[in-house]
């Protein structure tokens, strides 16, 4: 679309891995370098995607300059704290709160996520869809598993936010695979060895993975959208998930022709079965990537750098 765009992403900076979860880098006091990064860029609109240490010294960076910017909200850290620590959501709430209303607008992935902040005092709160690259993502060709039909899949960190538990429990007719890496894999396959854990995969191998699945399985309760749930319809394989904020917005409408939602997480997997897998793909290309570019451009905030 003719716009120059620079990332500054923790791979420019000395880091710790984060507490619990060693596969996220944090910058190690960013804020120096990430001052001269920006004004070597000189930009017209700055952008905060993440709360973390980069996100936090970029905040400073504008607030001590009266500078406007914008933030996004992709991840629900409370209920990740929580899940780790059983700490209550309600102090870090308090700080994201703090954190993203000093900017001048969050964007945020789907509508319920915004009701759910607004209530929690999030102002100036804008809806920003997500897409899928339906070149890369495609019904066909499809990994065979080689393992008794039907294939019940789930994709994603192989997290404790995840729920994951919630699906390998199901009592559920064929097998269930796994794809994806993270802290809770060496626990989850000691636990579950009839499961079939495939590992992290990307790209073409990533696409073959979900055309190759019966139905998709989505057990997350805390995601903020699931741009799995799109990979998945878009390889035209229905998906199966609880009724909360992801699956609702990205399902909108169409659940009973691309999948199933229900608080009963094996009775919407096995609803899944009967699924329209055409359909599937009809409604993942309804999701583009361009009016989601479009969306961010017409809330991004003039900078005004003196």
């Amino acid at each position: 679309m003719g716009h120059a765009v620079e990332v500054i992403g923790p791979d420019r900076f000395r880091t710790l891995p984060c507490p619990t979860y060693p596969d996220i880098p944090l910058a190690l006091l960013p804020r120096r370098r990430l001052a001269r990064l920006i004004a070597d860029f000189a930009p017209d609109a700055l952008h905060i995607a993440t709360e973390g240490p980069l996100g936090i010294a970029a905040r400073a960076w504008a607030r001590r300059r009266g500078l406007a910017f914008t933030t996004s909200f992709h991840t629900k850290f409370p209920e990740y704290v929580e899940a780790r620590t059983g700490l209550p959501p309600g102090l870090a709430y308090a700080w994201l709160r703090r954190f993203h209303n000093a900017g001048a607008g969050v964007m945020v992935a789907t509508e319920s996520l915004r009701a759910e902040l607004a209530a929690r005092g999030f102002a100036n709160i804008r809806a920003w869809t997500r897409g899928v690259d339906l070149a890369a993502f495609r019904p066909e060709p499809r990994e065979p598993w080689d393992l008794p039909r039907p294939i019940f899949l789930y994709v994603g960190r192989v997290a404790v936010e995840k729920n994951i538990r919630a699906f390998l429990d199901l009592d559920l007719p064929g097998s269930k695979v796994v794809v994806g890496d993270g802290p809770q894999l060496e626990t989850l396959r000691r636990d579950y060895p009839a499961v079939r854990f495939a590992g992290a995969r990307f790209g073409a191998e990533l696409a073959r993975a979900y055309a190759g699945a019966d139905v998709f399985v989505f057990p997350s309760l805390t995601d903020t959208f699931g741009l799995v749930l799109l990979e998945s319809l878009a390889c035209g394989t229905p998906v199966a998930a609880f009724p909360v904020t992801g699956p609702l917005d990205v399902l909108r409408g169409a659940t009973a022709c691309v999948g199933a939602v229900d608080s009963d997480l094996r009775r919407a997997a096995l609803a899944a079965l009967a699924a329209d897998r055409s359909a599937c793909r009809a409604h993942a290309e309804t999701w583009s990537w361009r009016a989601c570019a479009e969306l961010f451009l017409s809330y991004l905030a003039p900078l005004q750098l003196p």
